[in-house]
């Protein structure tokens, strides 16, 4: 979805899309058949979507002002005209990478934070930034690319109503349960998600694997990195940008609901043996949302020696959300897939960000080379249901893991998976000082049972028994968190006091 579409009218026609599609998964299916891909070594790559916030931090429309301030090609646009997206360059996985990923983010951040307030606005790093409101959903503050607002057309187009928001929350500690129910006249409640994804560079015969292991940390990745309690004054989810997400970009009406009609914000459905499971079950299951075409024919290149670009494939797939996406890339002529985990939030802090990476790839690869994988032993549906349960409840999900049964997710990360993190980490080359302070910070932050959510949560809890009402409790609260924020000590040492 990076790349920008026509201004110029287009003739959408679907049926010649469809063909197009189509010839690039036949595309697809010889190279993996032929052996077409570069794999020179594990490359890892990230992603973090950001906030910006004016002074009295409720979001700034400035995303054009700060990125022409930049000048950097690091730094992209998003969805909403509050919203920046960085795109740290990939690097190998071994030795003390993470470590200078941490020092690069700092940097690259840094830079972001002095840009903005040049301009008078406030980098947030955060799920869901809890001072939006209703107004802000309005079209006109959708960034102003050609893609987004077709984008926009496309899913109205095929839901043909408003996009209903429904989310029955968690309730904080000594209240009620909270609910939410509202309606979006545009996709923009999607731009409330921000999100941190993780890429990883694998071999198409290892994509299976990685793919089933990401699957299956899914939940308790969400459980443990969970930021997005609050959304329109209501307390939520842990992580409520899962059912934003999905329900933000939803083409289905409640008919095609009840007829099982998928959503493009998907878990999935099996577990798979091959990337191109993935790339068929999106060009089976749904049409497509910008049907835009090239001139390549990509098995003429592919015959003629050069790496095709399958144009048509990727655009399909980056409209089809995901919690795990497969990617075909190319660069510098060379195609090559990878594993995009797009679970977690952004934030807290670089040092959060780098240490659930760390805790992800370790994990995700001592899985993955598991003699007895944990997919074989667990139903997929099990694995769905871990992603929706440490999404609602955080620390207080029960997850459920083969041969244990059902678990928090903090003890079933110090019991099982932080060792096995520990070990991915080392067959990957990792530096005993990387490993140690990254999966250090995820071990510390179980036994302390704070992640950014429940920071928020308690935060918000606390000043309302001082007489806050909900509006300046989260203003209070968001204001606090920018400050620990910039400060950067991981959320697990947090103070609550002011």
């Amino acid at each position: 979805m990076g790349t920008d579409l026509s201004t110029t009218p287009r003739l959408l026609d679907r049926g010649r899309y469809r063909r197009k599609v189509q010839r690039c998964l036949d595309t697809l299916a010889r190279m993996l058949t032929d052996g077409s891909f570069s794999f020179p070594r594990k490359n890892i790559g990230l992603e973090v979507e950001l906030n910006l916030v004016d002074e009295r931090l409720r979001p700034s429309m400035t995303n054009s002002a700060v990125l022409d301030a930049l000048d950097d090609p690091s730094f992209t646009t998003e969805l909403g005209q509050h919203n920046l997206e960085l795109n740290v360059p990939p690097r190998p996985l071994a030795g003390d990478s993470a470590l200078q990923l941490e020092n690069d983010l700092r940097a690259y951040l840094g830079k972001a934070a002095a840009t903005a307030s040049d301009t008078g606005s406030t980098l947030a790093m955060i799920g869901i930034l809890p001072t939006l409101g209703h107004e802000h959903f309005d079209q006109k503050w959708l960034t102003n690319k050609a893609r987004y607002s077709s984008l926009n057309d496309e899913i109205f187009a095929a839901r043909g109503e408003r996009i209903a928001l429904a989310v029955d929350g968690a309730a904080l500690p000594d209240t009620q349960p909270e609910r939410l129910r509202s309606y979006a006249e545009s996709i923009l409640p999607e731009a409330a998600c921000t999100s941190v994804q993780l890429h990883l560079q694998v071999a198409p015969e290892e994509f299976a694997a990685h793919w089933n292991a990401a699957q299956c940390l899914a939940g308790v990745q969400i459980a443990l990195a969970a930021n997005s309690p609050f959304l329109l004054g209501k307390a939520l989810w842990h992580e409520t940008r899962i059912p934003l997400f999905q329900q933000a970009t939803d083409t289905r009406p409640e008919e095609l609901k009840n007829q099982g009609v998928r959503p493009r914000v998907w878990f999935g459905e099996r577990w798979i043996t091959s990337i191109f499971d993935l790339f068929e079950e999106n060009v089976r299951y749904f049409p497509g949302l910008l049907p835009e075409t090239d001139t390549e024919d990509p098995l003429e290149a592919l015959e003629s020696g050069q790496a095709p670009k399958l144009s048509e494939l990727r655009l399909h797939n980056g409209t089809i959300w995901r919690w795990n996406r497969p990617v075909y890339d190319v660069v510098d002529g060379l195609p090559h897939l990878r594993v995009e985990n797009r679970v977690l939030p952004a934030g807290p802090t670089v040092a959060d960000i780098v240490a659930n990476a760390a805790f992800f790839y370790g994990a995700q690869r001592a899985l993955a080379e598991d003699e007895r994988p944990v997919w074989t032993q667990m139903s997929f549906q099990a694995a769905e249901e871990n992603l929706y349960a440490g999404a609602r409840k955080g620390f207080d999900a029960q997850l459920y893991w083969p041969g244990i049964g059902w678990i928090p997710p903090d003890e079933l990360a110090l019991r099982v998976l932080l060792p096995l993190a520990h070990e991915g980490l080392r067959r990957s080359g990792v530096s005993d000082q990387a490993r140690v302070r990254y999966l250090g910070i995820i071990e510390r932050r179980c036994l302390a049972r704070r992640s950014g959510a429940t920071w928020q949560r308690d935060y918000v809890r606390r000043a309302e028994d001082r007489g806050a009402d909900r509006e300046t409790a989260l203003n209070r609260m968001l204001g606090r968190y920018l400050d620990l924020s910039a400060a950067g000590e991981p959320v697990h040492t947090w103070p609550l006091a002011d």
